[in-house]
């Protein structure tokens, strides 16, 4: 019986309207996510096709990650598996040290800035999050979680990308 009330209603939302665009506007900015690859000093977007294998990084409230240092070769397109296991709002972030330090003043003078990169993941409490990174730079990189006090208190860790033949 209560379908029977809501299916008027809803429809009668999409087709004012209201519903529509909220649903267009995820679907843009997701495509528009999925296309943007913008080459960075610590690799570039990588696509799902052509990851070769997947490294899971645990998130504790004990500001640590786990693995906190891990090994690619250079051109290896890579799925790093975020598992939130705490209680608290973790991210990872990648880049130089230099980027996250500045990126990691400018979230304590604006906390509820919004991210939607390639290289970032924000994962809530119990939940995982997937970014998929070619690693086409070789070098020491470095990852953290940039949430104010989460980068202060330790909660970072190093990727070495192995010089290497591009894939």
């Amino acid at each position: 019986m209560t379908r029977n009330i809501l299916t008027p209603l809803l429809l009668s939302l999409a087709i004012s309207g209201v519903a529509l665009p909220a649903v267009a506007h995820q679907a843009n900015h997701q495509a528009h996510r999925a296309m943007e690859k913008e080459q960075k000093e610590w690799g570039i977007g990588g696509d799902a096709s052509a990851v070769t294998r997947t490294i899971e990084i645990k998130m504790l409230d004990t500001m640590r990650f786990v693995p906190d240092q891990i090994t690619v070769k250079q051109g290896e397109t890579v799925r790093l598996t975020v598992i939130n296991t705490g209680k608290v709002m973790h991210e990872l972030v990648i880049g130089t040290k230099k980027e996250l330090d500045m990126h990691a003043e400018m979230m304590k003078k604006h906390p509820n800035m919004e991210h939607d990169e390639p290289y970032m993941a924000h994962v809530s409490p119990g939940k995982k999050a997937d970014i998929i990174w070619n690693f086409n730079r070789a070098g020491q990189f470095d990852f953290a979680c940039l949430l104010p006090g989460h980068y202060d208190a330790g909660m970072v860790g190093k990727i070495n990308v192995t010089a290497g033949a591009q894939q």
